[in-house]
């Protein structure tokens, strides 16, 4: 885990790879920073390393990251790859993300997902959900459709009101044609 992009004064935290079987983002990020170096963007490229070397959505503790946060709505659960953890934040990446928000303080958040083809937003962030679905064609859901206790989105989102968007990228195309509408969606960002 290791941020890359401005680390002096972001406005802007991009996050890929809570889950390791989602390796599009940081393919996405680390071709993107080849030809921007002097992006305005603060990006983890990739949270999950366990995950995306072992092709499997928990880290090595079997830990759904993107369930393991101190929120009003985690909740003990049972082990599958859902599992939030023996406790909120037991986890180093979950650690790591909090660090650097409470380091950086971003004025916005993209993490990058996949499969579903959506524009997911958490706070105050339904307009800048719809800027984003313009340019990638996704339809904009303020709901995923299923509980998410302790999920980053809502630490991050509703619970610290920090405008954070969960793009989940379409699995079933080649991640090579992802990468027009996504930096697309990087350069939007780093005019914020």
């Amino acid at each position: 885990m290791e941020t890359a992009g401005d680390t002096k004064n972001p406005k802007v935290l991009v996050i890929g790879c809570f889950h390791g079987d989602e390796p599009q983002g940081k393919y996405l990020i680390d071709e993107y920073l080849k030809d921007n170096k002097n992006t305005k963007l603060l990006f983890i490229p990739c949270l999950n390393e366990y995950g995306v070397r072992n092709n499997v959505r928990t880290n090595e503790n079997g830990v759904d990251l993107n369930r393991n946060f101190p929120t009003g709505n985690w909740e003990l659960t049972e082990r599958n790859e859902f599992f939030g953890g023996e406790f909120p934040e037991s986890e180093k990446e979950t650690k790591f993300v909090i660090s650097v928000v409470e380091k950086y303080n971003p004025k916005i958040i993209l993490t990058l997902h996949a499969p579903f083809k959506v524009v997911n937003y958490d706070g105050d962030a339904e307009a800048l959900a719809e800027e984003i679905s313009q340019i990638i064609n996704y339809p904009v859901e303020g709901n995923i459709g299923y509980p998410t206790p302790g999920s980053f989105g809502t630490w991050a989102g509703v619970e610290r009101n920090i405008p954070t968007i969960t793009l989940e990228l379409d699995e079933e195309v080649e991640v090579e044609s992802l990468k027009e509408s996504v930096f697309k969606i990087f350069k939007l960002l780093e005019n914020k």
